[in-house]
């Protein structure tokens, strides 16, 4: 990889050189030219060579060779004069305008003689300012230039050449890329500080060996030099063991200047004696020829007096940074000087930077430093030889060098002995040192390895700063094996302020802060678990949770609220599988609360969620979801949501901020989530007005209602117009709990009386007329609902998940017309469904709807049709029918999608039973949880219907498990009565008006061949069992709602069999028809195809045009509804005819709009209506007109409620007599099947007498 990016840079540089070569200033280049004075080539690219030799191939291979070549020909430009002993600096941003070249950031352009630390004294610089260092390219250049300083030659000569030429030297061209920069000032003011370093370099560097020969030379002088008294002969010597240590390469000298103590404790540089950084003397005004020191100035008091201590050495951090090789504080080492009588009268200062061998050498081998080590070992009472000397000598050899040098030997001993007793526990300590200038303070912190993090660090630096002034804090840290990490902290304080002294109690106290800061939060959160759950719990949850709790998450939450999440995490199992928790942050504002889910297992989609809690009228203002793998692999999942309440909304809310809210709140997301609520604008009730979720539902199901009834406000208006008049709403739901909940019965009617004394005031007040009039549509259903089991519990002691309302239709003036006489209205969010009754003895089919926005209208079409058929039995009509909201595609899945209707059905059947009066031994028994304003109502008998053909059985369990009087008398046609479908009652008593009409033709169809059309297939019950109660039956077209079939030209007996193979087979459609029966033409056909071919054979069977050679499935099923035959055959279900006078929205049919004819249309001769509604009246009528032969659905097919009534009527006889034990239900069983062909006689009958 290496190999090609090094091929890479060479292929660059050479096409650099090329553009270097065809430049116009290429010749001005002294690198070498050829005869023409254009530079050569070869020239070229190895000086681009020698200028990139050290710059990484991958920061120079993305770049323009005109780029490149520029970047050295501006450097070149800023060389071509250089005055000795000066440096050349530019800082600029080249443009391709302005200089022919480009780069995305700043350039620092930098030509001088080549010596130590040029490099990192100006990348520490620009550092120090903030600005961000992108590229360094440090081409050490060797140069010839003349005594002017004019560039004459850049030389092919490596700068490591023993043998360089005697006139030429080496030269640093340093080019740094740093942050962008445009401003003129900024960039001036960079050039000048760059400029100012350099100096510093220079002077450091030309300086370095009278520094270190002065301190060598003091080392020397030590000896003659008088001291004090008290000044022990081993210090001197130390003293001068020190200085030869320095100049040995452990010390990188920057300055030295001598300076002379005055009687005002001021301390004045002699002038002439400043080296290096120090070289120039300070200013001073003509009267003062020794000014003083300013740094020494700005010293406390009491600091300034220690500079007539009797101590030889002064070992200290000077104020300022150094500018020169790194940015660490100046090391300041200072060698006093006495008078004969042992007054300290002047100082020979040092300053610099400790080498890196003055930091790894070993401690007993550093002069003054080693001393020290020998008085701790021995004041601490250890043999160096011993475990506990050699573990403090350790300490020692580790301790901060810098630290070793400054602190005194006391304070030393005290600090490393608590360090070695610390060894491995556990714990925080500090150790806090003032420094004796007074100008920082030391901080030593010993912590946990596992709890040194960058946020700690931060924090105790704030904690430092603010307890003990700091302005700044510089820090080291030191990490090995142990478990605990050391930090070193230095905090300045400003310049001049004088350090107040720290108690132990203060530093106590900031060892405390800076315990609690550096507590891990996995610490405390043990610290929290064990405290609310106590040890054994805590420790089991400990070993799970330990390592699940994510960075973020920590960031985000404190301990002990992560063992209220904890908490609830563990109260999830698999029948409750999330968790949920309403809370107000800590300083929040009153409208902004927090919302956690908490789930275990698999995530939660935020497109689910959000719509819930939209709904519930709160706006979601951030989401924050956290992630918890547990120590067994289990996931669990934390979702915190941040929400807001509108303003509107807040101010009609009650008990928000209270138990009472969240808990209403929770427990609407809940339900919502769970399915036992729909998620809808209703919900916003639960905050908007301080409804309970039920009781919004209570409302959803009335406005449900009111839709369904033909209201022609829609549910968004219903639901703004309710959040809207929050007291009126409120009154209603209070007027429905005061008439229908039984608790409240005590009361009275005149709390009932009151409450719509309030309510019409209240409406009053609504100024919107269509608000005035959706209010008091609710209003006017709640005061005629008779009964409803929303005060029911199960058998679980909650609540039923659905509600059924029990209504006196003549109290409710909208409803379209006929009004039953009763209604019972079912509602959840699974399912919705009506029963119309037109009297108390009254019976009808339930069906499986899939109009679900206007079934009442459907069931209400029915029951008309049913009224007429029970004509022939004792009760009235009534009908019933439900729409499954909740249905997967039966396509992916059609047992699942039959299973949810099934469930659906038993929903509505409870939900009927739930408020209907049972018997028992001839006495009623009221429904329990019920408040009943009606008479007695017992007779409750439904039956099959579309979709519900074998759910008797069904229903008769249901009502069975309700112990309803009427037992599997409830449901007709289960399996202990009549099978309509085997019997084919429902096709044979339509069939006998088909005889009748054709009679009147004089046509015998149980001898004489005929042609037929259908809707329908063989495995229907109308439709199958019809087409095969004549084998002159020559069935031409029919189509169901899966395929289309047409069989032109067919043979009766053949086309027979093949029917009655169909309708015997447990499930078929028409492709299963076999197509070597079909005649010449015909075929099978998906309802799903673009189009359909149509030959010769299909125009003649169907009367089609003779130019019509394909048509889409619509147009070709009208054609069959048209066809010029002799039958058309509704088995089907829909409305398939209209009068021309009617439109397809005034038949309420919308999925058959496509394929539906007019009566005036139809070709037949005889209409057989085996199925309901399959022609509107008008239809009928306008067929009936141009001659055609036709009755009624609810004359034709009577015959399945005539057969379902004998039925009832038998079984409620003969339950008598097994209740009594003079039957068993076996021999009832019996009985009943041996009366089938009696009861299907009977029935035919009077299907017969009706035509």
């Amino acid at each position: 990889m290496q190999t090609k990016l090094d091929e890479a840079k060479a292929e660059l540089l050479e096409r650099a050189a090329r553009v270097a070569e065809n430049s116009p200033v290429g010749g001005n280049l002294p690198t070498g030219t050829t005869g023409e004075g254009l530079p050569d080539r070869d020239t070229l690219l190895a000086f681009l060579q020698r200028y990139y030799l050290h710059t990484a191939p991958e920061d120079l291979t993305d770049r323009d060779p005109v780029d490149v070549f520029g970047a050295a020909l501006s450097h070149y430009r800023l060389a071509e004069n250089r005055p000795q002993g000066t440096a050349n600096v530019r800082v600029h941003t080249p443009t391709v305008e302005g200089n022919g070249w480009t780069c995305s950031h700043s350039v620092v352009e930098v030509v001088t003689d080549d010596m130590p630390f040029l490099v990192d004294s100006v990348t520490n610089e620009l550092s120090r300012q903030g600005r961000g260092i992108h590229l360094v390219v440090h081409p050490q250049v060797v140069v010839r230039r003349d005594v002017t300083g004019k560039l004459i030659e850049v030389l092919r000569t490596p700068p490591s050449a023993a043998d360089l030429p005697h006139d030429a030297h080496i030269e640093s061209w340093i080019h740094v890329e740093t942050d962008r920069e445009t401003d003129r000032a900024d960039l001036k003011q960079i050039t000048a500080d760059l400029l100012r370093v350099l100096s510093d370099v220079r002077e450091a560097v030309e300086d370095w060996e009278k520094m270190r020969e002065a301190a060598l030379r003091i080392a020397d002088d030590l000896p003659e030099e008088p001291v004090p008294d008290d000044l022990a002969t081993p210090e001197v010597e130390e003293a001068r063991e020190l200085l030869r240590w320095l100049a040995a390469d452990h010390f990188t000298f920057l300055g030295y200047r001598e300076y002379q103590l005055r009687e005002d404790d001021s301390l004045a540089a002699v002038p002439g004696t400043g080296l290096g950084i120090l070289r120039a003397d300070p200013h001073h005004t003509g009267e003062d020829a020794h000014p003083v020191s300013p740094s020494f100035e700005r010293l406390p008091a009491d600091a300034r007096a220690k500079a007539r201590e009797h101590k030889l050495l002064v070992l200290t951090k000077a104020n300022s940074r150094a500018t020169v090789h790194r940015p660490s504080y100046l090391d300041y080492v200072g060698v006093k000087k006495f008078d004969a009588d042992g007054n300290v009268i002047g100082e020979r200062r040092f300053l610099g930077l400790f080498s890196s061998a003055a930091y790894t050498e070993s401690v007993l081998r550093v002069p003054v430093v080693r001393r020290k080590v020998d008085a701790v070992l021995k004041g601490a009472g250890f043999s160096p030889n011993s475990h506990d000397g050699r573990d403090l000598l350790q300490i020692m050899e580790t301790y901060p060098r810098d630290e070793l040098f400054q602190t005194p030997v006391d304070e030393l001993r005290s600090i490393v002995t608590s360090v070695l007793y610390l060894q491995e526990r556990r714990r925080l300590r500090l150790y806090l040192r003032q420094d004796e200038y007074g100008r920082y303070y030391s901080a030593l912190v010993y912590l946990p390895r596992d709890r040194y993090t960058t946020g700690v660090r931060l924090r105790i630096i704030d904690i430092l700063k603010e307890e003990l002034g700091g302005t700044s804090v510089d820090f080291t840290a030191w990490n090995t094996e142990s478990i605990l990490s050391r930090l070193h902290f230095v905090v300045r304080v400003p310049q001049g302020t004088e350090l107040p002294e720290l108690s132990e109690a203060d530093k106590d106290r900031i060892e405390a802060r800076l315990v609690e800061a550096a507590r891990s939060w996995s610490d405390a959160f043990s610290e929290a678990l064990d405290a609310e759950l106590g040890e054994e719990r805590a420790a089991e949850l400990l070993r799970r949770y330990h390592s699940a709790f994510t960075e973020g998450y920590k960031a985000d939450h404190t301990p002990r609220a992560a063992v209220s999440d904890l908490v609830h995490l563990e109260r999830l199992s698999e029948e409750r599988n999330f968790s949920l928790s309403l809370y107000e942050p800590v300083g929040a504002a009153p409208d902004e609360r927090r919302f956690k889910i908490y789930r275990k297992g698999d995530a939660i989609s935020l497109s689910a969620v959000l719509p819930v809690l939209n709904r519930l009228g709160v706006e979601v203002i951030d989401e924050r979801p956290y992630e918890l793998r547990c120590a067994d692999r289990s996931v669990a999942w934390i979702y915190d949501f941040g929400l807001r309440i509108p303003k509107a909304l807040g101010g009609g809310t009650t008990d928000l901020l209270g138990d009472d809210g969240r808990e209403r709140f929770q427990e609407a997301f809940s339900a919502t989530w769970t399915g036992l609520a729909e998620n809808d604008g209703f919900n916003a009730l639960v905050l908007g007005a301080g409804l309970t979720w039920r009781q919004a539902m209570v409302l959803r199901a009335y406005a449900k209602y009111l839709r369904q009834a033909g209201s022609t406000f829609s549910q968004d208006y219903m639901e703004d117009t309710l959040r809207t008049n929050v007291h009126t709403t409120r009154l209603l739901v209070s007027l429905f709990e005061a008439r229908m909940a039984p608790e409240r019965q005590g009361a009275g009617l005149e709390i009932v009386d009151a409450l719509l004394e309030e309510l019409e005031a209240a409406l009053d007040q609504v100024a919107s007329l269509d608000e005035d009039r959706i209010l008091r549509s609710f209003l006017t259903v709640i005061k005629a609902t008779l009964r409803t089991n929303f005060f029911q519990q199960g058998a679980d002691g909650r609540p039923h998940e659905y509600v059924s309302m029990k209504f006196d239709p003549q109290a409710i003036p909208d409803l379209p017309a006929p009004r039953p006489a009763f209604e019972i209205w079912v509602y959840s969010p699974r399912v919705e469904g009506v029963h119309l009754r037109f009297g108390k003895v009254a019976r009808g089919g339930l069906r499986w709807s899939d109009r679900r926005e206007d079934f009442r209208t459907e069931i209400l079409g029915l029951v008309k049709a049913q009224m007429v058929k029970n004509t022939v039995i004792v009760p009235v009509g009534a009908k019933g029918g439900f729409v499954a909201k909740q249905l997967p595609d039966p396509a992916e899945d059609r047992d699942a999608w039959l299973a949810e209707g099934v469930a659906s059905y038993r929903t509505f059947i409870s939900a009927l039973l739930d408020i209907t009066d049972n018997m028992v031994a001839g006495e009623v028994v009221p429904p329990s949880g019920v408040v009943r304003h009606d008479e007695d109502d017992t007779y409750l008998v439904v039956a099959a219907d579309k979709g519900t053909a074998t759910f008797s059985d069904i229903a008769n369990e249901v009502a069975q498990s309700y112990d309803f009087w009427l037992g599997d008398a409830f449901a007709s046609g289960g399996s202990a009565g009549y099978d309509h479908k085997a019997m084919g009652i429902t096709a044979r008593g339509a069939w006998e008006s088909v005889k009748r009409h054709f009679r009147e033709l004089d046509v015998n169809t149980q001898v004489e061949d005929f042609t037929v059309v259908g809707i329908g297939d063989m495995s229907g019950d109308v439709f199958g069992n019809g087409m095969l109660l004549s084998e002159h039956i020559r069935l031409v077209a029919a189509f169901d709602h899966r395929h289309i079939f047409i069989d032109p030209n067919p043979d009766a007996a053949t086309s027979y069999a093949e029917r009655r193979r169909l309708f015997e087979l447990p499930r078929s459609s028409w492709a299963d028809y076999d197509s070597a029966l079909i005649s010449a033409g015909g075929g099978v056909f998906p309802r799903t195809a673009k189009a359909i071919p149509v030959n010769g054979h299909i125009r003649e069977a169907l009367g089609i045009a003779s130019g019509v050679t394909k048509m889409t499935p619509a147009d070709l099923m009208r054609a069959i509804l048209s066809a010029p035959v002799d039958l058309l055959w509704n088995g089907g279900i829909g409305t398939y005819v209209k009068a021309s006078t009617e439109s397809n929205a005034d038949v309420g049919d919308k999925a058959n709009d496509p394929i539906r004819v007019d009566g005036q249309d139809l070709r037949v001769k005889v209409v057989g209506e085996g199925g309901n509604l399959g022609l509107t009246q008008l239809g009928r009528i306008e067929f009936a007109r141009t001659g055609g032969k036709i009755n009624t659905d609810a004359i034709d097919n009577s015959a399945g409620v005539d057969t379902s009534d004998h039925e009832v009527n038998i079984k409620i006889l003969l339950n008598g007599l097994v209740t009594e034990g003079d039957m068993t239900v076996k021999q009832r069983n019996k009985l009943l099947a041996e009366m089938t062909d009696e009861v299907g006689a009977l029935v035919l009958r009077n299907n017969y007498a009706q035509n």
